[in-house]
């Protein structure tokens, strides 16, 4: 399973795509998406455009992307919010399922603490994935939402197998 995990951000947007099998993830390719227009429409334009072009060229097979936060600031709340629905619109264009998960979710999910910083999320990134250097932290959370996803739909994918089996009548 091919993952694409979106760190959404107005300025900065995070992306990455990971594969996925028998327990183990690897990065097929992560980086950051940095639209360079002043006017906040035309950055969201940018953003759905880049990830449109990660799509096309890492074919992914779902995307996973982080919920909003509630922050200190309204107006930045809302822009996170027009983010995710750049990226969620190009995800949907393409036909690509959408997942969403917290952000203590997604840290709980590879770090083990859910209020790891972005240090520890960047470490372990790096070590779970066989990374030859860091990622930038907005391409590490990328890969933390994608990893997260992998492992929350092999979870379900068992508890799926053990239901059918006792639903089957087996042990």
């Amino acid at each position: 399973m091919r993952i694409l995990g979106i760190d959404p951000g107005s300025r900065i947007t995070g992306f990455a795509v990971i594969e996925y099998a028998k327990g183990q993830g690897r990065s097929r390719g992560h980086g950051v998406i940095r639209p360079r227009s002043k006017g906040f429409p035309e950055r969201l334009g940018e953003i759905f455009a880049g990830v449109v072009e990660v799509i096309g060229e890492l074919k992914p097979d779902v995307l996973a992307i982080e919920t909003v936060f509630v922050a200190r600031n309204a107006q930045s709340a809302i822009k996170l919010g027009h983010a995710r629905g750049a990226a969620i619109c190009a995800a949907t264009q393409a036909g690509l399922p959408v997942h969403e998960y917290a952000p203590r979710a997604i840290k709980m999910a590879v770090v083990g603490v859910g209020s790891a910083d972005k240090e520890q999320v960047q470490h372990m990134m790096q070590q779970l994935l066989r990374l030859t250097e860091p990622a930038s932290s907005d391409a590490a959370d990328a890969l933390a939402v994608a990893l997260c996803h992998a492992h929350t739909a092999q979870h379900q994918a068992r508890l799926a197998g053990a239901a059918s089996a006792v639903i089957g009548g087996r042990p």
